[in-house]
């Protein structure tokens, strides 16, 4: 079996983020997205990996290279425009061969991986596994409708009146009759070859399709807040580790993860999960609250954060209590001369200056 990670697209409702990188390597607690569907895939046993690419894709190249230093052997197929999910399977057509393959969108966090899909799949005669589960917002999913045995009767794309709140989460696995389906599907309103099309019409030629609910926590990441709740969701599952150094007058508590050569000044406060890369230094009079990823290179002083993410190169100086927030590479938050009401809420672009 191979893999497909989709990691392309332009991540238009991450913005400013992702003008100027890839939205699936934005972390969570610390770890470029993108390597949690990789995880995932190797757990499952997968070490061909097939990665799609739109036009933002020299970091992604870097980072995973040829795929060695994680055990597999990556190819990278283009994907200039998003022309859709399925249309992903047609461009991948040469790599895939005539294999059986699971696809993982790498923007979606999922807590069972991808393994019991596979597992499922390889002990039975199914020619495709969807995993799908409950969400309060089915308009913006995917969805599939049940009857009342449990069968499924449709599949409906981002539908405008939801009839079901199942979505599809960004797992799926096919055998090589897919090849054939998704060249008789037509774009959709939206001008895309949608997957959930291409997965009705496997269901209307009378092909075999399991639908697994999954287990444990899903989040497909494509807004702020997404991105915030995914990371509260992995540090819940955080160790606590010190490669640091804490000062005296330091006050840390609950699970708390420093990376090397972070250094936690006297009168700074620290309550976790949290987790801190290397090479930070943090205080003094700093609080750092609950559920907060705090990347390399990072400086916090005088200051208050909480549930927030803060990537490499990073400085926080501002005087201010921020919440709810995405701070970008080499961002600068620093005081200024006005008096604004604490709780300020940014999401900011990388090496954006801001004065609060």
């Amino acid at each position: 079996m191979k893999g497909l990670i989709l990691a392309g697209g332009h991540g238009t409702r991450l913005r400013p983020l992702t003008f100027t990188g890839n939205k699936h390597m934005l972390p969570i607690a610390n770890k470029p997205m993108i390597l949690y569907g990789l995880d995932h895939l190797i757990k499952a046993g997968i070490n061909e990996i097939g990665v799609i690419l739109g036009p933002i894709k020299e970091d992604v190249k870097k980072l995973l290279g040829d795929g060695s230093k994680f055990g597999v052997h990556i190819t990278y197929i283009d994907q200039p425009e998003p022309k859709g999910l399925a249309h992903t399977i047609i461009i991948s057509r040469d790599f895939l061969g005539d294999d059986s393959f699971a696809m993982y969108l790498g923007d979606n966090m999922l807590k069972q991986g991808a393994a019991p899909l596979v597992k499922i799949f390889k002990e039975s005669t199914k020619d495709c596994v969807v995993a799908v589960a409950k969400v309060k917002d089915p308009a913006s999913y995917g969805i599939a409708v049940f009857d009342g045995d449990g069968k499924v009767t449709s599949l409906i794309e981002k539908p405008q009146e939801p009839i079901s709140d199942w979505a599809l989460v960004g797992v799926y696995i096919f055998n090589n009759k897919i090849h054939e389906i998704v060249k008789k599907i037509k774009p959709s309103w939206r001008g895309e070859l949608e997957i959930t099309d291409a997965i009705q019409h496997l269901l209307d030629s009378g092909a075999k399709v399991e639908f697994q609910f999954v287990k444990g926590w899903w989040k497909d990441t494509g807004k702020p807040e997404d991105l915030l709740e995914a990371n509260q969701f992995v540090l819940q599952e955080l160790q606590s580790s010190n490669e640091g150094k804490i000062e005296e007058n330091a006050s840390i508590s609950g699970i708390v993860n420093l990376g090397k050569n972070t250094i936690v000044h006297g009168r700074s406060t620290i309550r976790g999960p949290v987790i801190l890369g290397e090479n930070c230094e943090i205080g003094p009079d700093v609080y750092i609250g609950p559920y907060t990823s705090i990347g390399n290179n990072v400086k916090i002083e005088n200051s208050e954060i909480e549930n927030s993410i803060v990537m490499n190169g990073a400085r926080i100086a501002c005087g201010k209590r921020i919440i709810d927030s995405l701070i970008g590479m080499k961002a600068n938050v620093v005081c200024s001369k006005d008096n604004i009401p604490s709780g300020v809420k940014l999401i900011l672009g990388d090496m954006t200056y801001v004065g609060i």
